[in-house]
């Protein structure tokens, strides 16, 4: 007998996307309000052209390499499983035109992967280390770390098609859906990747739009 009590109840494994369904799997096809919690994610900043910016693919891979390595290390620490979150990302320019000028170069970013509310930084940093150890060390996995974003009252939209297709969708977002209702930017404009680009036709990926917004200081609302 492994000495294991039957009767104790299991820990259901925890999976973001179902715990913040309103996040994760809108229904909506066009902008709606939504106001998003703090959340907690492992995080890794860089700029340029995700396309071609070797730096971007490094981060991503530090990314996923870690968070498999908290996943496995806490099922076995606690017995507290998780689903491997979708990859995030932020994204912000010195001006926010280069995104529908489709500027990529121009752009800054902050690749995520969210994390459950149980999981610290100790836990990321023995992670890190245990990904360093299998010889996968790069600039990336020396500048991931463990951030909480806030962003509250947020525009939120799910975009269906290929990534370089959402510049009409942010188009109308900052020149016509905003100054409608008096709003204007308060943080990046943050992405949610719900498809693999390497096995979904690009014309099938869903993404997650999503922009936190504040009352315009200048009071101007049009429409």
């Amino acid at each position: 007998m492994d000495g294991s009590n039957p009767d104790e109840e299991v820990p259901a494994k925890y999976d973001v996307k179902r715990a913040h369904r309103e996040f994760y799997a809108p229904a909506a096809r066009d902008w709606v309000l939504v106001d998003v919690p703090p959340m907690q994610y492992l995080a890794v900043d860089g700029r340029g052209d995700p396309n071609t910016a070797p730096a971007y693919a490094e981060a991503v891979e530090a990314l996923y390499g870690v968070a498999y390595t908290v996943k496995f290390a806490s099922r076995r620490s606690s017995g507290r499983d998780f689903a491997v979150a979708p990859l995030e990302g932020l994204w912000w320019a010195d001006d926010p035109a280069a995104f529908v000028a489709g500027d990529r170069d121009a752009w800054n970013w902050t690749m995520l992967i969210s994390q459950p509310d149980w999981i610290d930084e100790a836990v990321v940093a023995a992670a890190v280390d245990a990904v360093r150890a299998k010889g996968r060390g790069s600039p990336s996995l020396d500048a991931l770390r463990l951030t909480t974003v806030t962003e509250g009252p947020s525009a939120q939209v799910l975009h269906v098609g290929s990534y370089a297709d959402e510049a009409p969708t942010l188009a109308r977002l900052h020149d016509e859906w905003m100054p409608a209702r008096g709003l204007t930017f308060n943080g990046p404009h943050h992405e949610v990747y719900l498809g693999d680009p390497r096995r979904t036709a690009p014309e099938k990926l869903k993404t997650v739009l999503r922009q936190p917004v504040r009352p315009d200081p200048s009071g101007r609302r049009t429409g």
